[in-house]
């Protein structure tokens, strides 16, 4: 066509590079659609997740609505509906926080020094024992876990129910708080030592 366009005397190097362009946009885009059905057609297959579960996929983390095969629609948190491509699941880590039954939340205590450790760690098994919903058999970790400028941290790590996750997470932070202003410790903050020279 461009050969009889020639012939007439109509310039076509312009509208041949015009053509060109707009196909390889058009192979760009058709590229990334067939990408994003490929790897919908494997998440099918594979089932990494399902309708339901909350997961962090292609940056996003949420609770998944749907399963397309294209894209998968997720509703973060604070209840934003968020589509993401297929491809971008498929390429990047899939965490699902759903398939296994029980989770264990991960909570640190900062103590002040002179705040002795080891009886933190007994005030706040006893605490943490009393929390609704934590896991029968898999007992709480408290231990310490690393010093700071500001003094000892305590890792409180109780275990619970995927479904009972947040209830379990906010009622530590609660637990630790009211173990700190129980036992009246002092607010942790950085020591810093001035050596004024001879």
């Amino acid at each position: 066509m461009l050969g009889i366009l020639g012939y007439f005397g109509i310039e076509t190097t312009s509208f041949a590079a015009m053509l060109a362009g707009a196909g390889v946009a058009i192979g760009a885009a058709w590229s990334g659609l067939l990408g994003n059905f490929a790897a919908g057609a494997f998440m099918l297959i594979l089932r990494p997740f399902k309708v339901g579960d909350f997961v962090s996929v292609g940056g996003v983390v949420g609770t998944v609505r749907e399963l397309g095969l294209f894209g998968t629609t997720i509703v973060t948190p604070d209840n934003v509906m968020t589509i993401v491509g297929n491809g971008k699941i498929f390429g990047d880590t899939i965490q699902n926080f759903s398939v296994l039954p029980v989770r264990r939340v991960e909570r640190v205590a900062q103590l002040a020094h002179g705040v002795d450790p080891l009886d933190a760690i007994a005030r706040l098994k006893a605490a943490v024992a009393q929390i609704p919903n934590i896991s029968k058999d898999m007992p709480p970790e408290v231990n310490l876990l690393d010093f700071k400028l500001e003094g000892p941290q305590i890792a409180v790590r109780p275990y619970a129910h995927t479904d009972h996750y947040w209830q379990v997470y906010f009622d530590t932070n609660e637990a630790i708080v009211r173990v700190c202003q129980e036992a009246g410790w002092p607010v942790p903050s950085a020591l810093h030592q001035i050596v004024k020279p001879a």
